[in-house]
């Protein structure tokens, strides 16, 4: 009832973590991947970063906006840890480079996965993500770079704010399988007594229910444009918000914010989804796109 396939993956369900949610560690991830679809890592590139300075994280009305600026260990010692991982669920390691190169070696270091996702989308480090996707060719060579080392699916994650029309039909012409949709926006907050920004790096990346309406017309765009599958995501904490997606023309749905208010949404939005389908007697998978007839 709730299976689709995604690019060669056969889903449980199309609910899959986001990337970035819950750190560095297997555990984390074991906790979620017997109700997700999938589970998506934090980025990790080769040589590893650090990251930014406290504070990165700012709970709002309408969502989050975090600057944690890429964090992770180095690609080897991160490999290493996630050999723990259950798969309970397939796993999808979210990778980022500036060279081919870098790619190729993390393509071989990796090889234990199910599937890569390419990070051309995170707003607040510089030199990659969002600055990468801005350069479609760049984006081209570092995606066929990935799809040339593996045999496994490679997706990319793109942003709203690129022209992502553009970018997701060339990248589809350097083979990736999959496009995911979208990542956290540029945003801000400042402090009105002391006069200044709250996040160390001024700003970061708005997540949660402000950029649903964002991510859903993404998906709407793309859907009739593309051969590849999409992944929606942005916004999501009901199962409203993922029939919405589903029918917009996403084939499976990424989860980020929402787990830091529950670590059991994926339980809940998984029960609420079956007894809608029941109700309505048919499968998700045939409500892809639907709302385009």
């Amino acid at each position: 009832m709730l299976e689709v396939e995604l690019s060669r993956l056969k889903l449980k369900n199309p609910l899959i973590l986001a990337s970035g949610i819950l750190g560095s560690y297997s555990s984390s991830l074991n906790e979620i991947a017997n109700d997700a679809g999938a589970v998506v890592t934090k980025s990790v590139c080769l040589e590893g970063r650090e990251g930014y300075r406290n504070p990165t994280v700012i709970n709002w009305k309408y969502g989050l906006i975090n600057a944690v600026g890429l964090p992770s260990p180095k690609a080897l010692e991160f490999a290493e840890e996630l050999k723990k991982f259950s798969f309970a669920s397939p796993l999808i390691v979210s990778v980022y480079a500036k060279r081919s190169e870098e790619m190729e070696k993390l393509a071989e270091i990796f090889e234990f996965t199910n599937a890569f996702e390419v990070n051309l989308s995170c707003p607040h480090v510089k030199g990659a993500g969002i600055e990468i996707g801005r350069d479609p060719e760049l984006s081209k060579e570092l995606v066929r770079a990935l799809k040339d080392s593996t045999e496994k699916p490679v997706f990319a994650k793109i942003s709203a704010i690129h022209d992502y029309l553009k970018l997701s039909k060339e990248l589809e012409k350097a083979g990736v399988d999959a496009i995911t949709i979208t990542n956290t926006i540029p945003g801000m907050k400042i402090d009105i007594i002391s006069k200044k920004p709250i996040l160390s790096n001024l700003y970061g990346g708005v997540s949660g229910h402000a950029i649903k309406p964002i991510a859903l017309k993404c998906v709407f765009d793309l859907y009739t444009e593309l051969e590849v599958p999409i992944i929606g995501c942005g916004g999501i904490t009901s199962f409203e918000d993922v029939l919405e997606f589903v029918m917009a023309g996403a084939t499976a749905v990424e989860i980020g914010s929402a787990v830091f208010y529950s670590k059991k949404i994926f339980y809940s939005l998984k029960e609420s989804l079956i007894a809608f389908l029941r109700a309505n007697n048919v499968r998700i998978a045939e409500l892809i796109g639907s709302a385009h007839q």
